[in-house]
């Protein structure tokens, strides 16, 4: 044996390069080896590069001069050592930035996994769409994938992976169903709901008490409580009842729609079947008793709250105090306001407005500034809605000059101001007839980008119509059209108003006659000033039209217009006056 070795060694020192196959087999496992270990320990060496050093991306083929970096076995050694899947993302994105580097299937499979583990919901799904068609992942990856990316908001990515179960022959868990409609119901997307749950019905899997608590929900977000009550019905007749959220969102929806008894009939259910009521349900009903004036009824519930131990929090004594200013109770407010403060309750900005709001109900402005003050002693700092619940209150009373103050420092403190701020100044000083200045807030509020609101014009073309500027109003009006925003019938009484102003009433007759193809019925008296304007130009048959129209549409005449027609047509000697007063009184008593 040892002379067969001695010449295999003698050979190969002649023979450096020998052509014998069976040699090559025994030495590529060992070069395989080789090249493996040197891999491990490169893949060892960028690991603790990339974590330690920031810009490592500018250095690292200087590093490792001989190193072929994109062979596909050098990527999975580093996920493999590398526990960090956002650092091995950034290697991965280095990587593809190499000219010749071509992601393999295994790398990918392997990081998309990676990065789910960690719940990178985003960026694994950034990197299954970049490579739709490079790798598979499991399903029970894509689930929990589609589970993170609800979770965190993004409804509309996890949506499209359910299709991509269904073309790989998987059924989503019941689990996965139910976080994405969780999901969607979080972010009001009751469309998605319906959709996922047209999906669903087509599969093996059967939707339990909490699949009915989330499309109890999307009924409440598509206002269409009817639906979402006798879904609630169908589950109780089986004797199932959903959690509390389902039954909340259920309570509110009721609530807004005023469908008091109904709620009645929730609350003792909740009882009954040991879901106690929480603070959030007993808010829910405070607040849509409130709301449809049943104010009395929500005290009475507040006070029995309180009564049988429940601690009403801010927004419980917020929507109290909110109740009692709307009807202009300020000292049923006001005791609440003390309440809550001794029960070691401070109200914050939202409370604070709603006082604010209520004495500028009752014109107490004195008692809204020393509420600013209190409020901002304490800390809390003047927002946008503060200071619009201020220049409203202020332009009410007829202090402009004080609103347009608070207005400049608006800008001063950093506070943004809203259209509903613009409009309330505006409506200020077209009410004092400073026409000009509004004008000029109009065009600032175009300037800033913010959208005008029927309110923006209102004021400008009721003012500019009584100071004999209609043509500029017809401008306003046909911006109002050209942005969107349908002008009221108000608004165009206003122009038949300022035509009649101006002694124009053949112009406003037409603005008439175009309210009337609209199927727009203005009030009585812009009939009878329009009549009026009418007579006084001599316009007998055209007064006719418009009277003739007046009482076709159902409103009385009057004695007054009446005597100024026949007076003006004996006057005018036409012979034909009594046939057509005659048939339009006669069709007026038909009617």
């Amino acid at each position: 044996m040892a002379k067969n070795v001695s010449f295999i060694i003698s050979y190969l020192r002649q023979n450096p390069k020998p052509s014998f196959r069976h040699f090559s087999m025994i030495s590529q496992p060992q070069n395989q080896i080789q090249e493996q270990q040197l891999i491990t320990k490169i893949a060892g060496e960028v690991c603790e590069i990339i974590q330690t050093r920031p810009k490592w991306e500018n250095t690292l083929s200087s590093l490792f001069p001989s190193f072929n970096f994109l062979d596909p076995r050098f990527f999975n050694e580093v996920l493999k050592l590398q526990k960090n899947a956002f650092f091995s993302i950034r290697l991965f994105n280095w990587l593809k930035s190499q000219s010749g580097y071509s992601p393999d299937p295994i790398s990918c499979k392997s990081l998309f996994n990676a990065l789910v583990e960690s719940k990178a919901s985003v960026v694994a799904k950034s990197i299954f769409d970049s490579y739709p068609k490079l790798f598979n992942p499991d399903s029970d990856s894509l689930e929990s994938l589609i589970c993170y990316l609800c979770n965190d908001g993004y409804v509309n990515e996890a949506v499209d992976l359910f299709e991509k179960l269904k073309l790989m022959g998987c059924c989503p868990s019941i689990v996965t169903w139910n976080t994405a409609f969780s999901g969607a119901v979080r972010v009001k997307r009751a469309d998605i709901v319906w959709s996922l749950y047209g999906e669903m019905m087509n599969t093996v899997v059967v939707a339990d008490v909490e699949t009915v608590g989330y499309l109890i929900q999307a009924c409440c977000i598509d206002n269409n409580v009817e639906r979402g009550y006798e879904l609630f019905r169908q589950i109780r007749n089986g004797g199932v009842v959903p959690d509390n959220v389902a039954l909340n969102t259920l309570i509110r929806g009721l609530s807004i729609n005023g469908m008091h008894d109904r709620v009645s009939e929730l609350l003792h259910l909740m009882i009954e079947t040991n879901h106690n009521p929480d603070t959030f349900t007993y808010q829910e009903i405070i607040h849509g008793l409130c709301k449809y004036g049943k104010l009395s009824e929500g005290y009475r519930i507040f006070n029995d709250l309180k009564a049988r131990g429940y601690a009403p929090d801010r927004v419980m004594y917020t929507t109290m105090i909110h109740g009692f200013c709307k009807k202009k109770l300020l000292g049923k407010a006001r005791e609440l306001w003390v309440e809550m403060k001794k029960r070691g309750i401070l109200p914050n900005e939202y409370t604070y407005n709603v006082l604010i709001h209520g004495y500028c109900l009752i014109h107490k402005l004195e008692e809204a500034l020393k509420l600013v003050k209190e409020m901002c002693d304490r800390g809390c700092k003047l927002n946008t809605v503060n200071y619009n619940t201020l220049i409203a209150g202020l332009c009410k009373d007829r202090q402009i000059k004080e609103a347009c103050e608070l207005f400049e420092e608006m800008t001063q403190s950093g506070v943004a101001r809203d259209v509903l701020t613009y409009n309330y100044l505006i409506q200020g000083l077209c009410m004092e007839g400073n026409v000009v200045k509004a004008q000029m807030l109009f065009e600032e509020l175009l300037a800033h980008g913010l959208l005008p609101s029927t309110s923006s014009y209102a004021p400008l073309i009721k003012q500019l119509c009584r100071q004999g500027g209609t043509q500029q109003a017809l401008k306003l009006l046909t911006d109002m059209v050209n942005r969107g925003v349908e002008p009221s019938i108000y608004n165009r009484e206003c122009v038949i108003d300022g035509f009649c102003k101006e002694g124009l009433p053949i112009e406003g007759m037409n603005w008439l006659l175009e309210m009337l193809d609209r199927k727009l019925i203005p009030s009585r008296n812009i009939f009878l000033k329009l009549i009026i304007c009418l007579l006084q130009q001599n316009e007998l048959d055209s007064a006719l039209v418009v009277l003739n129209f007046m009482v076709q549409v159902g409103y009385t005449p009057g004695e007054i217009p009446c005597r100024s027609l026949v007076s003006k047509f004996c006057s005018s000697g036409s012979n034909h006056v009594k046939l057509l007063l005659h048939d339009i009184i006669s069709s007026s008593q038909l009617s």
